[in-house]
């Protein structure tokens, strides 16, 4: 037991963790303010407990096996059918259908599926740094993102998807490959969407799409959510108006204030102090994933922590641009802070994983050491 707590006091960092446990924190404080008998913030402090079991327990291994091919493809295998089976046994949850129904609790394989395919990237361009040039890279890149992709679309979750497209895209980026030939992916995909737009789609589809980029242009539908989001951010003013008192939560102007719109409530209430805190806190995070990126004893590491940040940030962003009204309604997530088990598990063992990989950095350190000094005899 002793070593144990030796070892997590030297894997763990501890800084990124306060930050992760800090927002996560406020998320519950939020879900507790509105109503007594409100069972969301009892049941996501059980969620963060295990949570961080997970992370600590994630910290203490060794992560290098995953270098090897095998544990990749069969990880990857397993997420992509978890996601086929959906069609089979899913449960329909707005209008999606994305969870497995277990009874006392329900499971998004969503979540590990994002993570597996950072992975894989991670792998993938790992090996091949030398001719990453090559602009098969990104078609076959794209090809394994693009199954991921159209597995969630078609359930459909459109707001995962776009997590998806956007985790590929930073991994492309972050690999070197070459700018021409991704500029020339891009321009195909826009050409594509424009003809699309002009010769084939409906004048009714077409409204539709108008509706999901633009909710507030229909305020009595498809826009009611993003407008009473922005309500509620705008009247937190600069200190807010206190715990428990966020009027747009508490009288149930604002739907989903536990998980999609947790940023809007806890806006309302703690005002833009509030969001400066939640925002510093956030950029510790993003910081310290970078860092220990940059630390990783090999491409597969640095990679993987690239992609990591990428995942999260990109959750960031669409949740608070969407509560602010400058994005559509997609359902994602505030990353640790809003209500849900899968997506909390799957965040705090993401981050497990990379703070494992200081095992690894100083396995290396250790070699290079002994071999130093072998080669000094």
């Amino acid at each position: 037991m002793k070593n144990i707590f030796v070892k997590l006091k030297s894997s763990v960092d501890w800084l990124l963790f306060g930050a992760i446990f800090f927002v996560s924190s406020f998320g519950i404080i939020t879900m507790n303010s509105f109503g007594e008998d409100n069972i969301f913030s009892t049941r996501q402090l059980i969620w963060l407990f295990i949570s961080t079991i997970v992370l600590f327990g994630a910290s203490l291994v060794d992560w290098r096996f995953l270098r090897k091919t095998g544990y990749i493809v069969i990880l990857f295998s397993i997420s992509c059918a978890l996601l086929l089976f959906l069609f089979v046994a899913g449960s329909v949850f707005k209008g999606a259908k994305s969870w497995f129904d277990l009874g006392p609790f329900a499971f998004q394989p969503v979540d590990f599926a994002k993570i597996t395919l950072i992975l894989l990237l991670a792998k993938y361009f790992s090996r091949r740094h030398i001719e990453i040039a090559n602009v098969r890279h990104i078609v076959v890149s794209g090809f394994y993102a693009f199954f991921v992709f159209m597995l969630v679309f078609l359930q459909p979750d459109f707001g995962s998807a776009i997590i998806i497209f956007s985790i590929w895209f930073a991994m492309i980026l972050f690999s070197g490959v070459s700018k021409k030939h991704l500029a020339f992916v891009l321009v195909s995909g826009i050409v594509v969407s424009l003809s699309l737009w002009f010769f084939v789609l409906e004048d009714y589809q077409k409204q539709r799409i108008v509706s999901f980029i633009n909710p507030l242009a229909d305020l009595s539908g498809a826009g009611y959510n993003a407008y009473q989001s922005t309500i509620a951010v705008g009247s937190g003013e600069i200190f807010g108006k206190g715990v428990g008192l966020g009027s747009q939560s508490k009288l149930q102007f604002l739907p989903e204030y536990e998980t999609d719109f947790i940023f809007a409530a806890f806006s309302e209430e703690w005002g833009f102090v509030g969001v400066l805190i939640i925002f510093s806190l956030y950029g510790i995070i993003f910081w310290k994933i970078i860092a220990i990126s940059k630390k990783g004893s090999t491409n597969f590491e640095t990679l993987y922590g690239l992609g990591l940040g990428a995942f999260i940030f990109s959750h960031f962003v669409i949740n608070v641009g969407m509560n602010i009204g400058l994005l559509p309604i997609t359902g994602i997530t505030m990353p640790f802070m809003s209500y849900g088990g899968s997506h909390m598990v799957a965040e705090f063992f993401a981050i497990g994983i990379l703070m494992g990989q200081k095992l690894s950095a100083r396995s290396v350190e250790k070699e290079k050491e002994k071999n130093e000094i072998v080669g000094v005899v």
